[in-house]
C-alpha cells in the first residue's frame, strides 16, 4: 500500500467507504497556511497551491478549519452562513477549486462544521431574537431570568462567565456555551435539526468527503435547563478548559454531553452513508471523555471516530499513562474508533507544551502511526515546529486576552506556516502577516527541512509510510499495552500479520526482549530506529524499535 492515495479509480468501493479507518488526517488552519492575495490572510487558493506539498507527506485526508461566512469574533467557529465562503477566503468557486485538486492528487477533504452554535449575525437568530411568536423563535436556547433577575441557572461558558446573556428584545437569556456573540441552537427543534441536515447535504453535494464535527457533545441540552453540580476540588480538571477558568468547577450534567444527542447523531450519518463520507467527533467533556468517544462510535450508525482530550494533555504522556488510556479505550470503546492527536488549533504544540527534543517528538510521531485508531496531524507539527510567543499587543484571541497572562490563548499555535526561511514573512504571505512570524520557527522551514535526510519532515514522511505499509498498523488489533519504567511495548495484529511497537519514553537507556520468534525492522528507513531481530534488545533514552514477525 502506497502512502497516499495514487487516484481516485484505484479505490474500490469498499476501500472508499473506510479510507478513514487507521488513515491519517493533516489538519489545515487556513489562515495561517498560505495566503495567495497578499492581504496577509491564508486563503483557499493558498491551500490549493499547497496541496502538492501535503500529498507529499502521504497523508490520505485534509481537514480543513472553517471558512464559511463569518464576523471572525471567533475566527470562523461563529458561523453567519454555512453554505458560503468568507470573502477573506474566497469563494465557492476557490473551494471547487480546491477540492478538485485535491482529489486529483489523492487527498480526501473533509470540512469543520460548527453545528452547536453561530454567529449572533446569522439570520436565524436575527429573527428568533426578534419575538417569541415567530417561525424561528424557538430555534435557539432561551431561558427566562429568575424571579431575581439572573440568569436561569449556573451553567458556566468555556470563555467565561455566566453561559446565559440577556437580550432586551425577548426579554429572556440566551445561551452561549463560547464568546456571547455564538448562542446555542436548540436540538430540541425538529426544524433545526432539519436544516442542519441540509447544511451537511449542501457540502455531501459538492463533493466534501466528510466533516470534523467541532463540539459534537454540546449539540444537545437539558431541556429542563437543570443546575450542574459542583464537583470537588480534586476531581478538577483542564482539559476542555484551562485551569483558570471556574468552568472546571462544575461536573457538567446538564449543559453537554445528554443522551438525546444519540438521535441527531444517527440522522446525521443517515445523511452521509450514500456519499461514502466520513465524520471526526470533537468530544469535549472533562469528566467522561473516552466514554462519550465509545458512545458515539459504537456500531456503524453512529460516528466514524472521535477523538477526546487524552493526548492533547498539558502533562508528557509517560509510558503508564499511554497504557492507562488505551486500557480505559478497550473497555469503554471496544466496539468504537479512536483518533489520536498530540497537537491542534485549540493548545500549545505538543513540542512545547511536553518540553521534547528532537529525539523525543519523533518518538512521540512514531507512536501516534503504531496506535489503533486513525490520526490527525497539525499544520507545522511535521516540522516540529515549537509554540511561538505571541506578545499581548499583538494578540487576537479574544480567550487568551480573557485570562491573561495565567493563560496566553491560542494564537501560539496558530501563526503562519514557515515555508522558506529567508524569503520575506517566510514565504507566507508578501503582506505584513495577521499574527507574527516567529522567528523560532522560521529556522524550521519547509525548505531548510526537505534538504536534510535526517530532518523532522522527512522523519514524519517515514513514520506515514511505516503505517501504510502494514495492515496491522492500519487497521488490526491492538493488545494490552505493557508499562515497565519509561517502557511501552504492545502487538498490533490482522491475519497473519503481527507487529511489535517498543518505545522508550524516557532519558536513560534500558533493555527489553523481543516475543518468541524472528523479527524484521519496519522502521529501517526511520533515522534514530532501533534494529534488532530477535533476543535482548538495548533501547537508548527515548528510543523505539518498530518489527514485523517474519513468517514461519
Amino acid at each position: 500500500m502506497t502512502t497516499q492515495l495514487a487516484s481516485t479509480t484505484e479505490i474500490t468501493a469498499a476501500g472508499a467507504n473506510e479510507w478513514w479507518r487507521g488513515g491519517v488526517i493533516y489538519q489545515i488552519y487556513p489562515r495561517s497556511f498560505q495566503d495567495s492575495n497578499g492581504d496577509g490572510i491564508g486563503d483557499l487558493a493558498g491551500i490549493t497551491d499547497r496541496l502538492p506539498y501535503v500529498a507529499s507527506l502521504g497523508v490520505d485526508a485534509i481537514w480543513i478549519s472553517p471558512f464559511f461566512t463569518s464576523p471572525m469574533k471567533d475566527f470562523g467557529y461563529d458561523v453567519s452562513d454555512y453554505c458560503d465562503i468568507d470573502p477573506m477566503f474566497g469563494a465557492l468557486a476557490d473551494f471547487d477549486a480546491m477540492l478538485a485538486r485535491a482529489h486529483s492528487l489523492g487527498l480526501r477533504v473533509m470540512i469543520d462544521l460548527v453545528l452547536s452554535h453561530t454567529s449572533d449575525q446569522h439570520p436565524w437568530f436575527a429573527e428568533s431574537r426578534n419575538g417569541r411568536d415567530n417561525d424561528k423563535s424557538n430555534w435557539y436556547v432561551w431561558g427566562d431570568a429568575k424571579p431575581d433577575g439572573t440568569p436561569p441557572n449556573n451553567w458556566l461558558s468555556i470563555f467565561g462567565g455566566s453561559a446565559w446573556q440577556w437580550d432586551s428584545r425577548r426579554q429572556q437569556y440566551y445561551l452561549h456555551n463560547f464568546l456571547t456573540s455564538q448562542p446555542d441552537l436548540n436540538f430540541h427543534s425538529p426544524a433545526v435539526q432539519q436544516a442542519l441536515l441540509d447544511v451537511a447535504r449542501f457540502w455531501l453535494d459538492r463533493g466534501v468527503d466528510g466533516f470534523r464535527l467541532d463540539t459534537i457533545n454540546f449539540y444537545t441540552h437539558d431541556a429542563e435547563l437543570r443546575d450542574n453540580p459542583a464537583i470537588a476540588p480534586e476531581q478538577r480538571t483542564a482539559k476542555t478548559a484551562p485551569a483558570v477558568n471556574p468552568y472546571n468547577w462544575q461536573e457538567h450534567l446538564y449543559d453537554k454531553s445528554r443522551p438525546e444527542n444519540l438521535a441527531f447523531l444517527r440522522r446525521l450519518r443517515a445523511v452521509m452513508k450514500p456519499y461514502g463520507a466520513a465524520a471526526v467527533g470533537e468530544v469535549g467533556d472533562e469528566q467522561l471523555g473516552l466514554e462519550i468517544l465509545g458512545q458515539y462510535t459504537a456500531g456503524d450508525d453512529l460516528m466514524n471516530m472521535c477523538y477526546a482530550f487524552e493526548l492533547l494533555s498539558g502533562d508528557t504522556p509517560t509510558a503508564s499513562f499511554v497504557k492507562d488510556t488505551m486500557d480505559h479505550v478497550a473497555r469503554v470503546a471496544a466496539d468504537g474508533w479512536a483518533c489520536w492527536a498530540f497537537s491542534n488549533h485549540d493548545v500549545v504544540r505538543h513540542p512545547s507544551r511536553w518540553l521534547l527534543t528532537d529525539a523525543a517528538t519523533k518518538t512521540f510521531n512514531t507512536l501516534l502511526m503504531c496506535l489503533r485508531g486513525s490520526a490527525c496531524i497539525y499544520q507545522g507539527e511535521e516540522l516540529g515546529l515549537p509554540e511561538a510567543d505571541v506578545p499581548y499587543e499583538s494578540l487576537q484571541d479574544p480567550y487568551g486576552i480573557e485570562f491573561w497572562p495565567e493563560f496566553k490563548g491560542r494564537d501560539g499555535c496558530r501563526t503562519p506556516m514557515v515555508w522558506e526561511a529567508n524569503s520575506d514573512h517566510v514565504g507566507f504571505t508578501s503582506a505584513t502577516p495577521w499574527l507574527p512570524i516567529s522567528s523560532s520557527q522560521a529556522v524550521l522551514a519547509v525548505d531548510q527541512q526537505e534538504v536534510r535526510k535526517d530532518s523532522m519532515l522527512n522523519h514524519y514522511r517515514r513514520s506515514i509510510q511505516m503505517r501504510h505499509d502494514s495492515h496491522a498498523l492500519l487497521r488490526g488489533a491492538q493488545s494490552e499495552m505493557e508499562a515497565t519504567g519509561d517502557l511501552l511495548t504492545f502487538l498490533r495484529t490482522d491475519g497473519a500479520e503481527t507487529v511489535f511497537c517498543a518505545f522508550n519514553l524516557g532519558r536513560d537507556a534500558t533493555t527489553l526482549s523481543l516475543p518468541e520468534g524472528e523479527w524484521e525492522n519496519m522502521a529501517k528507513d526511520i533515522i534514530g530506529a532501533t534494529e534488532a531481530t530477535s533476543g535482548r534488545v538495548d533501547l537508548p533514552g527515548w528510543g523505539f524499535l518498530v518489527a514485523r514477525k517474519r513468517a514461519v
